[in-house]
C-alpha cells in the first residue's frame, strides 16, 4: 500500500526539521509540535537542503528505524551538521536554506532493470559491502534516462558505473513522497518567526 500524507502532516514535518536545526544552532532545547498518529509510523526518511540550486545537505534513515516525525528531527540536525561532504551550516545560512523531505516507501528487490521508471522510483544498489542509494528526483532533475540513473547509483556505491551491466548486483527499488517548504510558502513564514 502506497504511504501518503496530507498537506498538514507534510507541514508539520517540515516545521519540525526547521526547529529542529534553528534550536540547534541558538543551542535551545526543541519540543516536537503535536504530531497526528500517522506521523508516529515508522518510515525511512530523507532531510535535504539547499541553497538556491545547490545541495547543502542530505541524510537519512534508508529503513524505518524511529517514528517519521522523530526520524525528521535527527535527519534535519544530521543533514545540518554532520553531512562528511558540507562544513555545518551557519546561523548566517539558515534563512537562505530551502528544506525537502522525501518520505520512502518500502524497498522492492527486481531483476528486471526495466521496472525502474525514471521519476517514480528511486534506486538502491548493493554489492557485497558495497552499497547506494539515489533518491526518485535526482534522476529527474539531472535529466537522465533510467541507464544513467543506474550508473550513477553504481558509481554512488563506489563501483564501476557499469556494474549494474554485469547482473551480479542486487538492485531494489522504492518510491518516495517528496515535498518541500516551497510548495507551502513555509520558509518565508519560518523566517520572520525567527527575528
Amino acid at each position: 500500500m502506497a504511504f501518503t500524507l496530507t498537506d498538514d502532516e507534510k507541514k508539520i514535518l517540515l516545521e519540525t526539521a526547521r526547529l529542529s536545526i534553528a534550536s540547534r544552532l541558538k543551542r535551545t532545547s526543541l519540543s516536537l509540535p503535536e504530531a497526528p498518529a500517522h506521523l508516529q509510523e515508522k518510515c525511512g526518511a530523507f532531510v535535504s537542503l539547499h541553497i538556491g540550486e545547490y545541495l547543502r545537505g542530505c541524510i537519512g534513515y534508508i529503513t524505518a528505524v524511529k517514528p517519521l516525525i522523530e526520524t525528521i528531527k535527527e535527519m534535519a540536525e544530521c543533514a545540518a551538521f554532520s553531512d562528511p561532504r558540507f562544513p555545518p551550516l551557519a546561523h548566517e545560512e539558515l534563512e537562505k536554506v530551502e528544506i525537502e523531505i522525501s518520505v520512502l516507501s518500502p524497498f522492492e528487490k527486481i531483476t528486471d532493470l526495466s521496472t525502474i521508471k525514471v521519476g517514480t522510483h528511486g534506486i538502491m544498489v548493493r554489492k557485497g559491502l558495497q552499497s547506494g542509494l539515489l533518491l526518485p528526483q535526482v534522476a529527474v532533475e539531472y535529466d537522465w534516462d533510467r541507464e544513467q540513473f543506474l550508473s550513477h547509483t553504481c558509481q554512488k556505491a563506489g563501483l564501476p558505473s557499469s556494474a549494474w551491466r554485469s547482473g551480479n548486483l542486487e538492485v531494489e527499488i522504492f518510491s518516495a513522497v517528496v515535498f518541500s517548504e516551497r510548495q507551502f510558502g513555509q520558509k518565508s513564514r519560518s523566517r520572520s518567526e525567527e527575528r
